[in-house]
């Protein structure tokens, strides 16, 4: 953001403004959407963190190719709205909130594409991001899930979470498991969470989209699929194609065995045998 400061973000503004919704009685869980909304503003914003009139685009800018829905955007640049407004800086607000789009498919990856990227990451020797590339696309794994993926889960071959309300296993393709172990040995990881910074903290999503992302330039992929909503995508299309062709499969191999039993012991046969 080359454009001059109106003014720079500091964490105490955003604590005061959250002890300011507690008081105004907001829930504890819009104040704790709120929080995350800021620490992810405060995250973004380069070093000295900058405020400015053109802060909220370039900040729209880069949620959407992280990854994030338009809906999720337009939620966190109403809180900095907001936030803007509790510090007596309206004019650094924004109004250029998305339309969320209508009917217009998502790109879609392809398992080409998909390993043309794993072979581009180690190529130019981004473990990291190839492990997390096919984290995603070979496990159906959620980037809010990532932490979830820890030493103690790899060494044990299966992962834990909660979804739609109750606790879910999901079992680690054994390559990538063996990978993975590989993986946070040599990198001094030994327990809790595998994708972690250099200061020892989990991944953020735009972290992880990032990475993925500007792999994308190298791979010769739309960087629009560079994220981990169009990996798990290409997971759930390949396990679906397979289902389908199982289910062809059963269905032509019960017709035959029908088909078999029909030609012995079909009721308009001149001979029948008996069992």
């Amino acid at each position: 953001m080359p454009e001059e400061a109106v003014l720079h973000m500091t964490q105490q503004q955003a604590e005061a403004y959250l002890e300011d919704l507690r008081v105004r009685h907001r829930t504890e869980e819009t104040i704790q959407n709120y929080r995350t909304s800021l620490g992810q503003l405060y995250r973004d914003l380069p070093e000295g963190k900058p405020l400015g009139r053109e802060t909220l685009g370039w900040w729209q800018g880069r949620l959407l190719a992280s990854g994030y829905t338009p809906r999720t955007v337009n939620r966190a640049l109403s809180v900095a709205n907001s936030f803007f407004a509790f510090l007596g800086h309206r004019e650094l607000q924004t109004s250029a909130f998305l339309e969320p789009p209508r009917d217009v498919a998502p790109p879609e990856l392809t398992r080409r594409e998909y390993l043309r990227m794993l072979q581009t990451a180690r190529t130019l020797g981004k473990e990291r991001t190839y492990l997390l590339i096919k984290l995603f696309a070979t496990t159906g794994l959620t980037v809010q899930q990532l932490p979830c993926v820890t030493v103690e889960a790899v060494e044990g071959g299966s992962l834990s979470f909660r979804q739609g309300g109750k606790q879910v296993a999901m079992r680690i393709p054994e390559p990538l498991q063996e990978e993975l172990e590989d993986y946070a040995r040599r990198s001094g990881v030994c327990s809790g969470p595998v994708f972690v910074t250099r200061g020892g903290t989990p991944l953020s999503r735009t972290n992880v989209s990032d990475s993925i992302r500007h792999l994308c330039r190298d791979a010769r992929v739309d960087e629009r699929k560079g994220n981990p909503t169009c990996l798990r995508r290409l997971y759930l299309s390949t396990v679906g194609h397979i289902r389908d062709s199982l289910s062809i499969l059963l269905d032509q191999t019960y017709q035959r065995l029908l088909e078999a039993e029909q030609e012995t012991i079909g009721w308009g046969q001149a001979e029948n045998r008996e069992f």
